[in-house]
């Protein structure tokens, strides 16, 4: 992966067939002394975000060892796995039997460690919380992507692993990498020290082209289909909605001092040509928090339309730009009025950011290595009720409180008992399309 792309980007750009060649070419193996201190670890999800994370961590500091791999589908696996063989870099070599696919692949790798080793946990969102579970209960330190949940049952679940992580003292990182910003963090800080006055309004971004319309291949089984294009369909991605916000929804609890929002409205529409799933592509929510503010979140996938992908914080004596996504540029600022031009700025971060998926893996491997305190898992929990509290707004039509979400029983689909050959959680239409829910009608919490 180069060091300026980000892996989501890096998977649209690049075909399974060469995956691990673009992605692991990119910087020579390094050297290390002390062989006894190898951390061990393997990789569940070898798709474009699965591929970064293990190329972050061959790049990291430290002797590191790859024992085994899986993904759902055996050709992303192997695919990976045969890459990992033509690089120089043995580290990441790993016999054909340390290869795994199939549901049931995260327990196969999983079993391959040792308490104290690491689980970089990157397959669809909806195995999230059971693959955590299962790391845990293993006595795994656990990497884990985003998206972490796509309903409020999945989200319990994770949280009760996350709980139990803690008290195992295991180390736990989330993909949530914007925390490690130097730039948010420093503004973020100014915030809280009240630079900008008291906190009235967010706003939050993610507006961009149109997304793919991903077909059905001939021999793919619905079930399989769904899994493999996850961001359009709720029950396995949560949707591209919440993939795409999930960070803006993190950046504003972090400025809320880690507190998230106790109700929303918003709603959601497909206006462009493209309808693959449930996939719609225009989003709004306005979320409250306890004292009031309020966080506005935009979210578009509309090619031909403007574009931006950043979070601004307006206060009682001035305003703050947080910063653009995925560019690693000098961009987090703070103003001493509403208006955000040059001549009104308090302070500006002129440095370049470094990588923040290098950073996050660096950090985490760092407090393995050190015994250091370092859990995330928490921040992944707020970041996933905010989510779905957005989506159950945008769904429902209605005025949704944070209760609700947190005590909804409703499952999208039974994670333990599905099969690639059985039924899956969403039927399509006769005619092909899939259903979506029809605000003021449909139960969506």
């Amino acid at each position: 992966m180069q060091k300026t792309s980000s892996r989501r980007n890096f998977l649209k750009t690049t075909g399974l067939g060469v995956l691990g060649a673009s992605l692991l070419a990119q910087s020579t193996p390094r050297v290390h002394a002390a062989e006894s201190n190898t951390i061990r670890f393997a990789l569940v999800g070898c798709g474009g975000r699965g591929g970064g994370a293990l190329r972050n961590v061959l790049d990291t500091d430290g002797p590191v060892k790859l024992v085994a791999l899986a993904d759902v589908f055996k050709n992303r696996a192997v695919n990976l796995a045969n890459a990992l063989r033509q690089q120089e870099d043995e580290r990441g070599h790993i016999p054909e039997d340390m290869v795994f696919d199939g549901l049931d692949s995260y327990k196969k790798a999983i079993d391959a460690l040792e308490p104290g080793d690491v689980v970089l946990l990157a397959s669809t969102p909806v195995f999230r919380p059971q693959h955590v579970e299962y790391a845990v209960a293993r006595g795994l330190h656990v990497f884990m992507e985003k998206s972490f949940s796509t309903d409020s049952p999945q989200t319990r679940r994770l949280e009760a692993a996350v709980a139990e992580s803690e008290r195992k003292g295991l180390k736990v990182a989330c993909g949530l990498m914007y925390r490690h910003s130097l730039g948010r963090q420093e503004t973020i800080k100014r915030i809280h020290d009240g630079e900008i006055g008291e906190l009235m309004h967010l706003r939050g971004f993610r507006m961009q082209g149109q997304w793919y319309d991903f077909q059905k291949r001939p021999d793919e089984t619905e079930i399989a289909y769904q899994i493999r294009v996850f961001h359009s369909f709720d029950w396995s991605g949560g949707s591209i909605f919440i993939d795409g916000c999930i960070h803006n929804f993190d950046i504003a609890n972090w400025v809320m001092k880690d507190t998230i929002p106790v109700s929303a409205l918003g709603f959601a529409a497909t206006l462009g040509p493209i309808r693959t799933g449930q996939l719609r592509d225009n989003w709004y929510t306005e979320f409250e928090y306890a004292d009031g503010t309020r966080l506005s979140s935009h979210t578009r996938f509309l090619s031909g339309c403007f574009n931006t992908y950043n979070d601004f914080a307006h206060g009682t004596k001035g305003s703050a730009d947080l910063g653009r996504y995925q560019t690693f540029s000098t961009r987090s600022m703070d103003y001493k009025d509403w208006i955000m031009q040059r001549g009104t700025t308090i302070w500006a971060r002129k440095e370049k950011e470094p990588n923040e998926y290098q950073l996050e893996i660096d950090l985490f491997f760092d407090a393995i290595r050190n015994d250091k305190p370092y859990n995330e898992g928490r921040r992944a929990v707020a970041s996933s009720w905010t989510a779905l509290l957005s989506r159950a707004a945008c769904d429902s039509g209605k005025v949704i409180t944070m209760d609700e979400v947190m005590n909804s029983e409703l499952a999208l689909c039974d994670v333990d008992s599905l099969s690639l050959d059985g039924e899956a959680p969403v039927t399509p239409n006769p005619d092909g399309t899939y259903p979506i829910p029809v605000p003021g009608v449909d139960a969506v919490i």
